[in-house]
Order: structure tokens, then sequence, then C-alpha cells
């Protein structure tokens, strides 16, 4: 009894219970009147994108600019933790944590499907073409590049600086110290918390919701599974049992050994794709995207195709913005916890482009690959597998590479433990976020978190799937867009107390 009351006395309850109870109203609503939600879900999005679109692509350019200020800035040279810290792990170690962060289910649900869309249905012009194949790829580089991590460091190099270097709880509300002071303890840190947790739980949700439509699409090429929602809702409900054994076992014992296997599997798949495809060509390609990235990444940032009547906007870059705002506070305590003892420098040009140069490669192999067989061969038809049903797009191109079976099967692996160490991870976090910083939380409450995300999932997959994924990413993050506005003030007003003292 004692120790049951006292791990309730880790919750903080106004967060738990409010992010729980909001939680639980969006499930009831969701799965009991899915046709409505559906219809909901799709309006919201609609007037989301029309009237917020340009904050999204304003505030992202934003962040994006302010790491680069900070990078060279004054108070590049100050570490995460006191004047004397060094790291906690070696550059090889990091370095290989922060590969592992940068890899997720979204890799392979759009490691073909997105630059075969954007080539075949560009945003703007003609599709099919050669200026669309290389569009195509600057666009997918530009929606999971450096903007992306920008996001991620915003939130992981506050949180790092106030919890290591100043001793706050390791919260999203310790970021806003400097501008409200000990009332980050009171209501309006922890309305700074809920949103943080709702943010992140249907973040992970979405790439759940994707990794399961994909997973239905590997065992349809398999094994002739039906695609439909039921499978898919099955699918759910296995894979997150199995997320939840992850759980029980703890950190070493679960997550650490299938993010193992994680990283493993991957590396096999992306030598497998860079050695059976044209392997030349995809080294030229590499370094071609990569000029293009960066020499129209000024253009893309403020784009918005407003002359264009489509909805290309709001289902690709807004997305995509949305989505990295939701996992922020996931990623950013992630990086965070493994950079006590580094400087600001270090951080950020280490997160900037280390897990970016894994996925420019990961996009490169597979996305070229990809447009090389559709441009070059006719009856592919990687295109029409990915505009009637997205998820299958990479087992299509797999049918053209030796041993496709086997490897349909490890790119369904893989998935299923993208699966697994994202729920997991991701319920360590809402479960530190609900526990008012306690880095080490009861078992009792990330079963509950991982329960929870696949619940939110499905109910998302029955009330208009990918439709609904989308709708839930970037309507969760706008609270929270302007809350890491003043992350970044707070930061920014923290660093300059301490460098005029």
């Amino acid at each position: 009894m004692q120790k049951q009351r006292n791990e309730m006395n880790t919750i903080n309850r106004p967060v738990f219970l409010c992010s729980a109870g909001l939680i639980l109203l969006f499930s009831i609503y969701g799965a009991g009147f899915s046709v409505q939600a559906a219809n909901t879900f799709s309006t919201l999005q609609s007037w989301l994108v029309i009237n917020f679109g340009w904050f999204y692509i304003a505030v992202v350019a934003f962040f994006f600019g302010f790491v680069v200020y900070l990078s060279f800035s004054r108070f590049a040279h100050i570490r995460l933790g006191p004047d004397d810290s060094r790291p906690d792990y070696n550059n090889l170690s990091w370095f290989a944590m922060l590969f592992s962060a940068g890899m997720g289910i979204g890799l392979l649900f759009f490691s073909v499907a997105e630059p075969i869309t954007h080539f075949s249905q560009p945003p703007s012009g003609a599709g099919g073409t050669v200026e669309a194949a290389q569009r195509a790829m600057q666009i997918t580089f530009f929606h999971w590049g450096l903007q992306a991590w920008a996001i991620y460091i915003v939130v992981g190099l506050s949180l790092a600086y106030f919890s290591f270097r100043h001793g706050l709880p390791l919260t999203i509300r310790s970021a806003l110290y400097p501008i409200i002071g000990d009332r980050i303890y009171g209501p309006i840190g922890n309305a700074v918390d809920i949103f943080a947790v709702l943010g992140t739980l249907f973040g992970i949700a979405t790439s759940l919701g994707l990794g399961v439509m994909q997973v239905n699409a590997g065992l349809s090429y398999l094994f002739d599974v039906p695609v439909s929602t039921m499978v898919q809702v099955g699918l759910i409900i296995g894979i997150t049992a199995m997320a939840t054994l992850s759980v029980v076992a703890g950190l070493d014992r679960g997550i650490r050994r299938v993010s193992e296997l994680n990283l493993m599997l991957a590396l096999l798949l992306l030598l497998f794709i860079f050695f059976a495809g044209p392997t030349l060509t995809l080294l030229g390609s590499l370094a071609q995207n990569l000029g293009g990235y960066l020499t129209n990444m000024l253009q893309m940032n403020f784009t918005l195709y407003a002359n264009e009547p489509t909805d290309w906007l709001g289902d690709w870059t807004l997305f995509y913005w949305a989505w990295w705002i939701s996992w922020s506070p996931f990623v950013g305590m992630f990086i965070a916890r493994i950079s006590r003892g580094r400087t600001i420098r270090e951080f950020i040009i280490g997160v900037l482009l280390i897990p970016t140069g894994f996925t420019f490669m990961w996009f490169s192999f597979f996305g070229n690959t990809a447009l090389l067989l559709e441009s070059a061969e006719a009856g592919v038809n990687i295109a029409v597998a990915a505009q009637q049903d997205m998820p299958t797009a990479i087992f299509v191109l797999l049918e053209q590479l030796p041993w496709s079976t086997i490897m349909s099967l490890l790119t369904t692996v893989l998935v299923v433990t993208f699966f697994v160490t994202s729920s997991d991870s991701g319920s360590l976090v809402i479960d530190i976020i609900t526990s008012g910083g306690n880095q080490n939380p009861p078992v009792w409450q990330r079963i509950f978190w991982a329960v929870t995300e696949g619940v939110v999932a499905a109910v998302l997959l029955v009330a208009g799937g990918l439709t609904a994924l989308q709708t839930a990413a970037i309507s969760s993050a706008l609270p929270f867009a302007f809350i890491m506005l003043l992350i970044c003030y707070g930061l920014h007003k923290g660093l300059r107390s301490e460098t005029t003292l």
C-alpha cells in the first residue's frame, strides 16, 4: 500500500489527469462518431491550412534561423552543465545515438512514396520530367532535412540548458523560467506541459498509424492479408502489446535491444538498396540532391504555392512541419538527455548534421532508385501504387530487385520494430512530463501511455485514415508552436543574463 501511495505521488496530477481526460474525450468522439469525426477532421485541416499555413511556414523558418544564430553567437561556448562538465558520452557513442534518433517509421513509409509522388504530381509544373525528378528530391530533402532538426534543437537545447546548467526539472515548463520565474510550478507551467503531452501523443499516434498501414501493406504483399481498417486496428493491438512487453522489460533489456535490432535491420536494408540498385548513379544522385537542396533551401522556406489551386501544401509541407513540432518534446528530451556537458555549438552542429546526413542518404538511395525505374522501364507503375495506396510503393520497388520477398519481409519486420521503439520511448517521455520531470517514473505509467498511444492511433485510423492522422498532427502542433516561440525567447533571455553577470 505504501509503495502504491509513493508511486501515485510521482504524478503531477493536474498534468496527468487533464491530459488523460482530454485524450479520453477525443477517443470517445472519434470511436463513437467516426463518420462525423472524419468530416470534422477534413474540415479542420482545410481551415488550418487556409488560416495558419503562413504561420507554420514562418515559424519553422524562424526556428532554423534562431539555432544557426546561436551556433555562431557569443553563447556558443556555454556548456550544457557546469563550466567544468564534460560530455557524458564520447563522440562515437553520441553520434550513434543521434543516428538512431533520426530514424523512424516515416523513413520507410515515405522513402519511395514521397519522391515518386512529387515526381508524378508536383505542386507546380508538369510531372514525369527530368526537372520534376530533380525537384521531387529537393522537396523531399527539404521536408526531412535541417528544418526538421532545427525544431528539435529548440526544445532539446532549452531542456538541456535549464536542466543541466540551472538544475530545473527536465520538463517543457522549465524553458519559461526566465519569463515567468517560479510560476512555472503553477497553472501556467501545467498548461505548457499539457500542450506538450497532447502534441507528443498525437505526433506519436500519427507515426504509429502510418506504421500499421505499412505493415498491412507488407502482409498483403507477402501473405495476401486484406488491406482494411479493421486489420490495421488488430495490428495496433498486437504491436502495442509487444511495446508494452518492452516497457515492462525496462530500458536496458527492452528498448535498448530493440533499438540495436532496429539499427542493424535498417543498415542492412539500406546497403541492399545501394548495391542492388544503380550504385554509382546513386552516389552521383546523392551529391546532386544535396546541392539542389542547399541551393534552393531559402526559396523553399517561404514558398506557399498561393496561386496554385491545390491541397498540396497542407498534405505535405504543413503536415511535416506540424508533425515535427508535435514530436519536438519527444525527440528534444531524448537528445537533451544524451548531450549533457557539450557546448551549445557542439550540440547544434552535431544534431543538425548527423541525423540529416543519414536521412539524405536514405532518401537518395530509395527515392532515386524508384525514380530511375519509373522513368526508364514501362510497366513498373511505382507512381500508380503510391497514388492508389501510398504504403505499397516501397514493396512495388522491392519487386523490381533481387530477393524481393525476403527484403519485403525484412521491411515489414523493421516497421514493427520502429513501432515498438517509438511507442516505448514516447511513453517514457510523456511519463516524465506528467511526473514533473522525474526521470525514473514507475512502469505502470509508461504502460498506461503506451496503451493510450495505440488507442489514439486506432481511433484516428477508424475516423478518417491518413487525413485524420495529418489533421491530428497539424492541429495539436498549433498551440505548441506558440509555446516554442516563448521557449526561444526564454532561452535567449537566460543566455543573455548569464553572459552579462
